[in-house]
């Protein structure tokens, strides 16, 4: 399934750059906004828009620079408080600016309780010797294992102009596409929330409500969130990749729920955290997974007088939807049959009790009415 960019409500990502002085952060920061080998560099570089068309998610970037001097502290903290992501610079050429991020650095933003993505920048990757060639995983991996805040990290050089760009696409994309709602890092498993969403997705697509997705019903899908049909060879080969890595993802019938759960984990670890979350923000879910106020519009409060009543369509609905699942066709639907009924509704958990009871109540009069209405 090919990738997209999920809308996303933000119209701007303000980044703050933090790290020790004479790590890069106003050469990286100038270089980004010239796309070019900046020739004078002011000490602190004043806020930076980089605009929207800079990045494919076309939501403008304003990059904020700071001082590590102890004299502005309060105004550095002050910034990283108002940020939407943190770039955390090191200079590649410096081991003690680097052993800084772990002994001073990450532990300060978590002093201050800042609770955004971090993107660390290893700045002049030109100027460090052969003889101190490591890895970046080697470098990082530790640090990263002590401080999951760290989205990602990156090397880079404001005089070559290597991977410039990509620190502050990293920022970006971390706040608009966060992984944090979506995946927990220390057990690898989609977050129960996700799941939940997700879940709820698979059931809605399932037309056929057999348990899996067929090639239409994938297709169906693929052309609602991505507006691009996929081709037969690619859907052979979405089932290919499942089917190797997850016994149960596929069956005869097409993709099970346990593939398409482990298609969106597969892609977050990837890094393709927009693919899931353009299929998330489609069917409704913000940021917190929760289903945005313009999905489920709140009804308009009556007056006293007033009364509302099911329009002849919305009862037929209904009827059809009790008859699908009083699946014994005992004119009445059990707590099991009930339970499956609300699998598709939002936070289930949190009204399905209060419900519950009332709609059992109501089963026999809906049988009624279905009865009723037969010819």
């Amino acid at each position: 399934m090919p990738g997209g960019s999920g809308s996303s409500s933000r119209t701007g990502v303000r980044v703050v750059v933090v790290g020790d002085r004479g790590t890069g952060k106003s050469s990286l920061i100038a270089a980004a906004a010239t796309e070019s080998v900046p020739e004078k560099v002011p000490p602190v570089h004043a806020p930076t828009r980089l605009p929207p068309d800079f990045y494919p998610d076309r939501v403008p970037v304003t990059i904020i620079d700071t001082s590590s001097s102890l004299e502005n502290k309060g105004k550095l903290n002050e910034e990283l408080k108002r940020a939407d992501a943190v770039v955390l610079t090191y200079a590649c050429n410096q081991q003690s600016t680097l052993s800084r991020l772990s002994s001073y650095w990450l532990p300060e933003l978590r002093r201050l309780e800042i609770k955004v993505p971090i993107i660390v920048a290893g700045c002049k990757l030109d100027l460090r010797g052969d003889h101190n060639a490591t890895s970046l995983e080697e470098v990082m991996g530790p640090i990263m294992q002590q401080f999951r805040e760290i989205e990602t990290c990156v090397e880079c050089s404001a005089t070559t102009m290597i991977q410039v760009p990509d620190v502050f696409y990293y920022a970006q994309k971390a706040v608009l596409h966060p992984t944090a709602p979506l995946f927990d890092h220390d057990e690898q498993t989609l977050k129960p929330r996700c799941v939940r969403a997700l879940k709820r997705i698979f059931i809605i697509c399932d037309h056929d409500m057999d348990g899996a997705l067929n090639d239409a019903e994938l297709n169906e899908f693929q052309v609602k969130c991505f507006n691009a049909p996929l081709q037969p060879a690619e859907i052979v080969g979405v089932k290919r990749v499942v089917q190797e890595k997850q016994h149960d993802g596929v069956n005869d019938l097409g993709l099970t729920l346990s593939g398409f759960l482990f298609l969106h984990a597969l892609f977050i670890e990837k890094g393709r955290l927009e693919t899931t979350w353009a299929v998330l923000r489609k069917f409704g879910y913000g940021d917190d997974l929760e289903l945005r106020d313009d999905f489920l519009p709140v009804p308009t409060k009556l007056s006293p007088d007033q009364s509302v009543e099911l329009a002849s369509e919305a009862v037929e609905f209904l009827r059809g939807i009790f008859g699908l699942y009083d699946i014994d066709n005992d004119g009445a639907v059990r707590p099991a049959e009930l339970e499956d009924l609300f699998l598709t509704a939002p936070e289930r958990w949190i009204w399905f009790p209060a419900i519950a009871s009332p709609f059992i109540a109501l089963c026999p009069i809906v049988c009624r009415i279905r009865q009723d209405l037969q010819p």
